[in-house]
This record gives structure tokens, C-alpha cells and sequence, in this order.
């Protein structure tokens, strides 16, 4: 998603979980341990990259919405468009 403020999305979104999950992240990467899914965010020049990981039966398209609804969330003060893409 196209921002100017990925650090700021990125470690808000690893705070949050990071009281219920195992969350790891610095000043340009972000990994989270959700049920069945890994979350993956990296900081780039006026983006934010995220990735999922779906073990199994998970279900994509419901964790996408969750990532989604978190992050819009925390950036109450700007528009941003997900574009979701897989990489397979």
C-alpha cells in the first residue's frame, strides 16, 4: 500500500499484537504469528509491503480483511488502498 508512513503503521500494527501473539519487528520489518498465519510487513521508500503466510485450511481472504480493518484503524488520518496480489 502506497504511504508515507510504514514505520509508523508497521509498528503500531506490531505493538497491538504483540499482546496476544509472538511479534518481532525493527525500524523496517515486522513479523507477527497469528492462528495459521504469518504476517509479514517491510518498510519501503513511501510503502508498506505485507505479505501473508496461510498454513493449511486458513482462510486468506477472511485474515486479509483483518490486516486491513487493523491498519485503516491506525491511519485514520489518511486514505489507503490495499492491493493484495498473490505471489504463487
Amino acid at each position: 500500500m502506497a504511504t508515507e508512513n510504514g514505520v509508523k503503521y508497521m509498528k503500531q500494527l506490531c505493538r497491538h499484537w504483540g499482546h496476544k501473539f509472538t511479534v518481532e519487528f525493527d525500524e523496517t520489518h515486522g513479523r507477527i504469528e497469528l492462528p495459521q498465519t504469518v504476517c509479514t510487513l517491510d518498510v519501503l521508500p513511501a510503502a508498506l509491503k505485507v505479505s501473508l503466510d496461510v498454513a493449511g485450511d486458513g482462510d486468506l481472504k477472511r485474515m486479509e480483511t483483518v490486516v486491513e480493518e487493523h491498519v485503516k484503524r491506525f491511519a485514520f488520518n489518511e486514505e489507503l488502498a490495499f492491493s493484495w496480489a498473490s505471489e504463487n
